[in-house]
């Protein structure tokens, strides 16, 4: 059942066994996950069915340096569906590595093994409709597939592995029907602002919800599951400071440490000495229908041995805002940017205003290439915006063989990238988050190392030449700042509550019946958007919680 806790009267109590706050990506698949139990169970949703300005304005927080992170509200949906209803789709699985304890990585080493998790992963691969849990373009596909690179020598990186690539699917609407089961109820605009505990602290006893429309409603269960995402997370816990003094689960000052995204950007010059029309940076479509592109990975035992984190790259169109390039399409896409969306072109264009001789030059592109467009704004309309399954992004086949280079690296935690607490409030009196994002010097080693490798990879198999300037790889990493809407770690799994805010279980460390939910979690960021991940982490939490006893509760 789905309602509108606007509706409810005021003081309304509702008894459970489970609460869930948050209905994103963690939130619905936990859902999904107990819906067979016949437990019941409250799902509260702080947004409506639509993006609501007045609930979005709920996210808005303080940045400490806004050249590197983005406002508080972007990249973040408060509505049902969470940021399912804006993501791209790429899936990815983490690596065997990433969970290790690493003496290069500080503070690495997950309190589970992979094996833990790639039990839920071909689960979560069909709730996120990416197809089979397959991630090995060799085994993928019944077909072989054409050489990304036909003759690279593969020494320090593999083009092998693959990122797949959902609807993208938007949870809310591919999962109303399955939520509208009896034993579920859904409440919409319903903003958690209080979690009572026991006197003594370890029990929650009950949540208070409050609309922006003035009523408010409690609810009682047997166990609580935070799944507002790795920003509001922190705020609710850090908020609640009635019976634990510093927050809920922050004895130690761990909430919202640790705070990593991903560093990612676009580099250089890459020129192929072989065939362009050999060289393939495009989407395969596998068996079943679903977009799939190979990338050039950092081998694990490379990052060992060069005690760097992990680190793809892709193969990607000459920097937009540069009008040098002289692709009509490219330039189109400049010139469409104020009908673009703020999350995708924050990675598709700089800020620095143009001169008029730039503007000019993207102007005659695209009156030069006005086939060329026509033909591209067919493909969008018919492959993306018409399509179910979307075409993922912008492909551009490049004539001359010449790309630039798109990296995403793991971002390392570091116990001063922070989220804490203003002492301004929302409307709700919440007091609104601050993001102090920050890097480490080991980023700027696993950007510089990895590039360096691949250069000579590319070198040695008589491929091409990658020319970059090795002195700005460190402002190119950062001049998108942290990658879009990966917010991980502030409420990290751990195996002590002076280092970490759950244990194994994503039980908060102290409080008996209270879990977490999200990539906030995650003690490590890995290369991998998180998504796939955090699915498959909430079907375990759903197994976990299923086989406890709360008969004595």
């Amino acid at each position: 059942m789905i309602s509108d806790a606007r509706t409810l009267p005021d003081g309304t109590v509702i008894q459970a066994d489970f609460c869930i706050v948050g209905a994103g990506a963690a939130g619905i698949s936990l859902a999904l996950g107990l819906s067979r139990s016949g437990y019941r169970i409250v799902l509260l949703e702080a947004g409506g069915e639509k993006e609501e300005a007045e609930a979005q304005a709920l996210y808005e927080g303080r940045v400490v340096n806004p050249a590197l992170h983005s406002p508080a509200d972007s990249y973040r949906q408060r509505r049902f569906g969470g940021t399912t209803t804006i993501w791209g789709g790429r899936c990815v699985p983490f690596d065997p590595l990433d969970f290790e304890a690493r003496p290069y990585v500080p503070h690495s080493g997950w309190p589970i093994g992979y094996e833990e998790i790639a039990r839920y992963y071909p689960q979560a691969n069909r709730l996120c409709e990416a197809g089979v849990f397959d991630y090995h373009s060799e085994t993928a596909f019944t077909r072989p597939l054409k050489p990304m690179i036909p003759g690279f020598d593969q020494r320090h990186f593999t083009t092998d592995t693959l990122e797949r690539f959902s609807c993208p699917t938007d949870f809310h609407v591919r999962y109303h029907e399955k939520l509208s089961a009896p034993n579920i109820q859904i409440l919409l605009h319903a903003n958690l602002t209080r979690i009572a505990l026991s006197a003594d602290g370890n029990r929650v006893t009950e949540v208070e919800a409050r609309t922006l429309s003035g009523n408010s409603l409690s609810v009682k269960a047997t166990c609580f599951v935070l799944c507002a995402g790795g920003l509001e997370t922190v705020r609710l816990l850090l908020a609640n400071r009635d019976v634990h003094g510093q927050g809920i689960g922050n004895l130690h000052d761990v909430v919202g440490r640790y705070y990593m995204c991903h560093i990612a950007g676009t580099m250089g010059g890459l020129r192929f000495s072989i065939p362009p029309e050999s060289i393939w940076n495009g989407y395969d479509i596998s068996d079943e229908g679903i977009y799939c592109r190979r990338r050039l990975a950092l081998r694990p035992e490379v990052q060992r041995h060069e005690h760097v984190g992990s680190f793809v790259a892709r193969l990607h169109h000459p920097r937009i805002t540069d009008p040098s390039h002289g692709n009509g399409i490219l330039s189109a896409l400049y010139c469409a940017k104020p009908f673009i969306s703020y999350e995708y072109a924050k990675r598709l264009f700089e800020d620095e205003p143009l001169s008029w001789q730039d503007w000019y030059r993207h102007l005659k592109n695209v009156a030069l290439g006005v086939p060329d467009i026509m033909g591209f704004a067919w493909h969008m309309l018919r492959d993306r915006k018409l399509a179910a399954r979307k075409f993922p992004s912008v492909i551009i086949k490049s004539r001359a063989g010449l790309y630039s280079l798109d990296f995403h690296a793991e971002q390392m935690p570091d116990p001063m990238s922070r989220v804490g607490l203003t002492h301004e409030k929302d409307r709700l009196g919440m007091q609104k988050i601050e993001i102090d994002w920050r890097y480490m010097s080991q980023d700027v080693h696993t950007v510089k190392r990895s590039l360096a490798l691949l250069k000579q990879d590319i070198a040695e198999s008589g491929v091409g030449s990658f020319d970059y300037d090795p002195q700005s790889v460190e402002k190119e990493m950062i001049r998108y700042g942290a990658y879009g809407g990966h917010h991980i770690g502030t409420v990290r799994m751990g195996t002590s509550p002076r280092t970490s805010v759950t244990n194994s279980d994503c039980r908060v460390h102290g409080v008996a019946n209270l879990y977490l939910a999200g990539s906030g979690v995650f003690p490590t960021s890995s290369q991998a958007n998180p998504t796939l991940t955090i699915v498959a982490l909430s079907l375990r939490l759903a197994d976990h919680l299923q086989s406890l006893d709360f008969s004595g509760t």
